[in-house]
């Protein structure tokens, strides 16, 4: 396209002073030659842009200063046999026509540069970005494989103890529902996004394994608002919080604890509020659950600033008469819909 507006300029000049058709020819030669030597220069430059700078910046100068005398050789040359027949520029004629054309091919060179350093700085971000995806992904997975660990050692250590009370019946069951409850998660990817009607079925598999333990004492309540349904969140964020009420507000207690589990939608926002009714802040559970944050309550915070950057919030608060509840608020977002094929 530039020598092509090259020709029409050149073209349009010699016809307004009335260069005759000769001058066209010799601007289609001109053209020609300066696209073929351009062809040429760009393909020694792809190599150049490659190099160490003082490189590039040396290669380039030498290349246009030779590709300036082959073009301006040629220009003499078509002007002494078309334009003006007979005439042999030499000194500063020919002098003129080489910086006229050095001026040109610097113009192109620096086009040139400036058109492959911009792709080759959207190459380089666009592979950041990436490194950067695959960074957070797996930094999910190493918070998600924390998790695994922690919760088998807690249940394979009540199976065990069911099997020493020879409560096989009981310990069968509950190995059938812990089969059920890793096929179910191990389905989904372990560092993807899960809907919010996933999450809660995990839970309740978990719950069900749980049952097995604490009876009536384990009472779980959930008040899941339909619309929250197809909401996304990362795989597993509630289940550590489920595990920790049970943990210290079920198992410290003879009456046992309620959990609640409350989704509801605002706006453009998910809120998880889950809860129970513990001790609360009137024993050792507050501290006992800040001792539980290496694989709990911190696992979440990391996987939640994983997830969505500074836009959730996560709170944690404790009641004097007793009761431990967190918050999460997190974006509504649903799995866009696939096009049909």
């Amino acid at each position: 396209m530039g020598w092509a507006g090259y020709f029409v300029l050149r073209t349009l000049s010699g016809i307004a002073n009335a260069m005759g058709w000769s001058y066209v020819l010799h601007t289609l030669l001109l053209t020609a030659t300066g696209y073929s030597i351009t062809l040429l220069m760009a393909a020694a430059f792809r190599r150049l842009i490659q190099m160490k700078e003082i490189i590039t910046w040396v290669g380039s100068i030498l290349i246009v200063i030779g590709a300036a005398f082959a073009f301006s050789a040629i220009e003499t040359w078509s002007v002494a046999t078309f334009v003006q027949p007979g005439t042999r520029p030499e000194g500063i004629r020919f002098l003129g026509a080489i910086l006229l054309t050095v001026s040109l091919l610097i113009a192109w060179s620096a086009l040139y540069y400036s058109i492959n350093f911009y792709i080759l700085l959207e190459e380089q971000s666009a592979r950041l970005l990436r490194l950067e995806g695959q960074a957070s992904n797996a930094q999910l997975a190493m918070l998600r494989y924390q998790l695994n660990p922690h919760f088998l050692f807690n249940t394979l250590n009540s199976i065990s103890t069911l099997v020493l009370l020879k409560q096989t019946e009981r310990a069968n069951a509950m190995l059938s529902r812990l089969s059920s409850f890793l096929r179910y998660t191990l389905v989904n990817e372990s560092i993807g996004m899960v809907t919010l009607a996933q999450e809660v079925e995990t839970l309740k598999l978990y719950l069900e394994i749980e049952k097995m333990r604490f009876e009536d004492r384990l009472r779980p309540h959930f008040e899941i608002d339909p619309g929250c349904n197809m909401a996304l969140l990362p795989s597993l964020l509630l289940q550590p919080l489920i595990e920790n009420a049970i943990k210290y507000a079920v198992t410290p207690q003879e009456e046992g604890a309620d959990i609640s589990i409350e989704v509801r939608r605002q706006g453009d926002r998910v809120v998880i509020l889950v809860s129970d009714t513990g001790p609360g802040s009137d024993s050792q559970y507050t501290a006992r659950a800040a001792e539980s944050t290496g694989v709990g309550l911190a696992n979440i915070r990391d996987r939640l600033a994983q997830a969505y950057g500074d836009n959730h919030r996560f709170e944690t608060q404790s009641d004097i008469q007793g009761g431990f509840r967190v918050l999460i608020d997190i974006p509504y977002q649903i799995e866009e819909a696939e096009e049909p094929k």
